[in-house]
């Protein structure tokens, strides 16, 4: 299999540079290898309970991957990736012990024929085999021989239990920051929900291509309409998406039967066209910069490292000036990785401060849930009989508030990335590394909103309470009435117990029920402190993994810069005792030297498009719709 293009330019400047022994600078360029050759573009399918996200994903990579039901919704999500030959694999998630992200632990399964695949993913994936995920999985993964999975893409099948505003929600939503593209999958049925609008919101501010795909096209003549509808309710929200309307019905025979036209009129080639264009090709340009930028910042270390000893040998009587302009130089850059340097004291007070706006923006939103459901419970009388809503309500507000939050804190992350950034090198284009703002499912690990029982209040409990209070009344109202000659039992002490009894059935039903608010608000308060303690040690988490990625990136460049500066420094002072021979003949091989890596940095600036190309797809990204 042939390489890539950055991957080749890499091996070029690899082999250039060894000659120089710069262990730190090869490393980089490894780094920069491994991550083009492991480099995978991530669409995340996400949408509202039973939206045809499955039979979309299905339809989308030409084979039966992923179960479809019309009553039993995904639980786990379904991670759809190239392979030369079907497998299926079960990936779990356990803590790694410190702050780090979870550890996965990969459980390869059986060979499974492809025909068979959505049976067995079935087994691990589906609500009803694998209820509230009891088995524990991170994800399953599916390995497929498919062209379009053959580009680097990978699809993402999200759970579609309690719909974007539930549990899963909050975890579909933290994965955002992970991901290349993100698809909403709405049915043709009926125009956009606030759930799906404020998750399009925080999709946007999250992920760079973000569109809308309405699905079953074929069953609703009106689709058009609603695609129309739909479109207004993006614009008045400010959201830039694109919106796709596709039959994975009739794709799905086109695909059986080979037909062209068929598949055309399932709306599918705009979708890859999409994917093709805006997500794999946007990938492989950023990951085409990202290779010029590393490739030009260390040749231009090694050539800058040339260039002093060039002028070095031939003024010779310029030289001490040289030294002293490399010392400074050298200082400089060995100043930057001492505590002291600005760009650490940005670094070191942007994630306190962070720290502490989130934690607070987390709590307060929190309380606010609180105080709304306590005043529900007090104004909705008895809470058992309405519970049910109580509880889910709260669950949905919770997992809300726990995603906004998140999505502030990888936003306010990613500023002060670009803050520490431009406090490093004022003066020099400096790439950010990668970001670990993925949190883990925290709300997955909560208990269960559950109000503890209390005691009952049915027929004989009444019974009881009422038979108690009359007793009392018929006594006192009797023994009255025989101090004048009245039997125990007259109508008066008669009278006097039944109001006695209602009396104290209406107390006894009154305290009950305020009992029963109070066990209310305490389990709504437990559930909620768990929700604030688990979210917010993620959230610390994810910060103190940006502060230490941060830290780690730019002190290795520190490093790399102060070794370059020091052995330009070393060659200059070593330029003063050599002889004229080895004078002469290092003024002979700099220039070519020079000139190797020069037209080195001239053909590696090609792998970027001019600004007048059109952004056409690499061939090795074309989408092909077809079985194979």
């Amino acid at each position: 299999m042939e390489l890539p293009r950055p991957v080749k330019a890499v091996d070029l400047t690899l082999a250039t540079i060894a000659p120089y022994q710069r262990p730190d600078l090869e490393a980089r360029l490894r780094q920069a290898r491994a991550r083009l050759l492991d480099d995978k573009v991530r669409v995340l399918v996400v949408g509202e309970f039973k939206q045809g996200k499955s039979l979309l994903v299905n339809s989308l990579v030409s084979a039966p991957v992923c179960p479809v039901y019309d009553d039993v919704a995904t639980a786990v999500s379904t991670v759809v990736r190239y392979a030369p030959e079907p497998s299926l694999t079960l990936v779990r998630l356990t803590d790694s012990g410190g702050d780090g992200p979870p550890v996965e632990q990969r459980h390869p399964q059986p060979p499974v024929p492809l025909h068979e695949l959505s049976d067995a993913v079935a087994r691990h994936v589906t609500e009803q085999q694998n209820p509230e995920n009891r088995q524990g999985l991170g994800y399953v993964e599916v390995g497929i021989p498919r062209h379009i999975l053959q580009a680097g893409l990978e699809v993402v099948d999200t759970p579609g239990v309690g719909g974007l505003n539930s549990v899963h929600g909050a975890a579909t939503m933290s994965a955002l920051p992970t991901a290349d593209a993100v698809l909403l999958v709405s049915d043709a049925s009926q125009e956009y929900t606030a759930p799906e609008l404020e998750f399009l919101r925080q999709a946007v501010r999250l992920c760079p291509n973000v569109a809308c795909v309405l699905t079953k096209t074929d069953l609703y003549p009106e689709w058009r309409r609603i695609a129309e509808l739909d479109r207004g309710h993006l614009r008045a929200a400010g959201i830039d998406a694109e919106l796709f309307g596709v039959s994975s019905t009739v794709r799905w025979q086109a695909v059986l039967s080979g037909d062209d036209a068929l598949n055309a009129e399932s709306g599918f080639p705009d979708l890859e066209a999409f994917l093709a264009q805006r997500v794999l090709g946007q990938a492989d340009l950023l990951a085409r910069r990202s290779t010029v930028h590393d490739i030009l910042a260390v040749t231009g270390q090694i050539i800058d490292g040339l260039r002093s000893e060039d002028a070095a040998q031939r003024n010779p009587e310029q030289v001490q000036e040289l030294i002293a302009e490399l010392t400074t130089a050298q200082q400089q850059a060995a100043a930057l990785k001492e505590r002291s340097a600005r760009w650490q004291h940005t670094l070191n007070d942007g994630v306190a401060d962070l720290n502490a706006d989130i934690e607070h923006d987390l709590r307060d939103r929190m309380r606010e849930i609180t105080r709304l459901a306590e005043e529900e419970i007090d104004e909705g009388g008895d809470p058992t009989k309405t519970w049910e809503q109580l509880s889910t309500w709260v669950q949905q507000q919770v997992a809300a508030a726990a995603s906004t939050n998140f999505v502030w804190a990888t936003e306010r992350a990613r500023w002060l990335a670009q803050q520490v950034a431009t406090h490093f090198a004022e003066e020099r284009e400096a790439v950010l590394p990668a970001l670990r703002t993925e949190a883990s499912a925290a709300l997955g690990s909560v208990r269960e909103l559950r109000m503890r029982e209390t005691e009952p209040w049915k027929l004989g409990q009444k019974a009881l309470a009422g038979l108690r209070g009359s007793y009392m009344g018929v006594l006192m109202f009797g023994l009255i009435g025989t101090m004048v000659g009245l039997s125990l039992i007259n109508p008066f002490s008669v009278g006097a117990g039944l109001l006695l009894g209602g009396k104290t059935i209406s107390d006894e039903r009154r305290r009950i029920i305020t009992r029963r608010q109070g066990e209310a608000k305490v389990s709504v308060r437990r559930y909620v402190d768990d929700v604030t303690f688990q979210v917010g040690k993620d959230s610390r988490d994810m910060l103190r993994g940006v502060q230490r990625d941060l830290r780690d990136h730019f002190t290795e460049l520190a490093e790399q810069l102060n070794r370059s500066l020091k052995e330009s420094l070393s060659t200059a002072e070593r330029s003063v005792k050599v002889s004229r021979a080895d004078r002469e003949r290092r003024l002979t091989e700099i220039p070519a030297e020079l000139a190797k890596l020069e037209k080195l940095q001239e053909r590696v600036k090609t792998l970027l498009p001019k600004p007048a190309e059109t952004a056409e797809p690499p061939a090795r990204h074309r989408l092909v719709a077809s079985k194979g």
